[in-house]
């Protein structure tokens, strides 16, 4: 066997510089050999080749990635488990922000639909929350609103169904809009619903306008005409819910108590034999009270345009 040749030795240069440490941080790939053979390395003579150096601490701190704690599943809240009466309150405030009184409105989208969609639920929630929104609101006859609905032939609760309209306990006739031509959908007959409302105890007749003054004289399509409507509207709205009892008037201060318009609906609540309250805008009595003098301009500024 040939004997080893003794290597010679590259000679050295001058040390390099001693890195600062303070000014500059080694890069982490400076914690691993590298790829080039050191003299120690190339040093046969050794038995012990060198161990790679480390850099002393640059005070820099490695990143750890903290242990995530295990989520626990929240419980959900067991709603049905509450007593009904509480339930019931609930709905309550949750159904707050709607309008009192309910028409058929574009805007029912954005403030009705909405809510309802808690009926979405379950089937009990549909039930206790559906008689706490149809029995605590009132709910109009015929639309009244200017739009696309003024003129439909459905009116509002020939598009409830048998259930949500026994829930209803109030409604309102309003009598006013559209004066002068009178919409076709406005006809009292068995799909409209109401011999279906048995649980209804209010019904409002509200009263715009009263085409009778002398202020419409001209504008009106024949005397008497609106007045003979009125009377025929409300007269197939009572033969429809002989339950109801108890009519209550109401009406804008334009409005004259001792008007034609108002002489003709009290006939027709008389003679079906409902008693007759007044509502709270007027606050009308059964006393004769003198009626105001310039009530005929807030008619003219608001169905000047009908």
């Amino acid at each position: 066997m040939a004997p080893k040749r003794p290597q010679r030795r590259a000679p050295r240069g001058p040390a390099p510089p001693t890195p600062d440490f303070s000014r500059e941080t080694t890069p982490v790939s400076s914690a691993y050999p590298s790829t080039y053979a050191s003299e120690a390395e190339n040093d046969t003579e050794n038995e012990h080749p060198a161990a790679p150096m480390t850099p002393p601490d640059s005070g820099a701190t490695a990143q750890t990635t903290p242990k995530k704690s295990r989520r626990v599943p929240e419980k959900p809240f067991r709603f049905l488990d509450l007593p009904s009466e509480l339930r019931v309150e609930i709905y309550a405030l949750h159904f707050e922000g709607i309008d009192r009184v309910v028409d058929l409105d574009s805007d029912n989208y954005k403030r009705v639909h909405k809510k309802l969609g808690i009926l979405r639920t379950c089937r009990t929630i549909y039930r206790e929350a559906s008689h706490v929104f149809y029995s605590t609101h009132t709910f109009r006859i015929f639309p009244t609103q200017p739009g696309r609905f003024f003129k439909t032939k459905k009116p509002l609760l020939a598009r409830l169904n048998t259930n949500q309209r026994r829930s209803i306990t109030s409604l309102e006739l309003r009598l006013g809009p559209g004066w002068n031509k009178p919409p076709r959908g406005w006809v009292v007959n068995p799909a409209l619903g109401l011999a279906e409302c048995v649980n209804v105890r209010q019904l409002t007749v509200f009263v715009e306008c009263d085409p009778s003054d002398n202020f419409f004289k001209g504008f009106r399509k024949a005397d008497g005409f609106y007045e003979a409507f009125s009377r025929n509207l409300l007269d197939g709205v009572l033969a429809e819910m002989p339950f109801v009892d108890r009519v209550h008037f109401d009406a804008w201060s334009s409005v004259k108590k001792t008007g034609g318009m108002m002489t003709g609906l009290l006939e027709v609540a008389e003679a079906r034999g409902r008693k007759i309250c007044w509502g709270p805008e007027r606050q009308w009595t059964d006393q004769e009270e003198e009626e105001p003098a310039m009530a005929h301009l807030q008619a003219a500024m608001a169905f000047l345009n009908m």
